[in-house]
């Protein structure tokens, strides 16, 4: 049976210490762990990627499942997973779902993992 993870509102992006400023606190490693999992898989790196390339920043499921050539039902639990993780954000109109990355939610995941975030001269 899988281990089940405890519920964390990763709505907003990571928000604590760099990785390398010290020893992390349980509840710091699980919000980092939690989004990496959710970006842990090869075809959810490719769907962060489309939608960062996107025009207008945004695309439909209908076209991310032919760029990735999976089902729409596929791409959409891909999405789920990463909307869940604060990764991505979701607009319906009519009968499609656009989706649009949250870089934010990428350059605060950066920022913790960057070994050099915190040293003089960091921007």
């Amino acid at each position: 049976m899988p281990k089940t993870l405890p519920v964390v509102d990763m709505n907003s992006p990571i928000c604590c210490s760099p990785v390398s400023a010290g020893v992390v606190s349980d509840e710091a490693a699980l919000e980092i762990a939690l989004r990496l999992k959710a970006l842990a898989d090869p075809v959810r790196i490719r769907l962060m990627s489309m939608l960062l390339a996107a025009d207008g920043g945004e695309a439909c499921t209908c076209d991310l499942a032919a760029g990735v050539s999976l089902r729409e039902s596929t791409v959409s639990h891909h999405l789920g997973q990463l909307k869940k993780a604060g990764m991505v954000a979701s607009v319906r109109r009519g009968m499609n779902v656009f989706y649009s990355a949250r870089a934010e939610s990428l350059d605060a995941l950066r920022l913790v993992l960057d070994p050099n975030c915190c040293t003089p001269g960091c921007d």
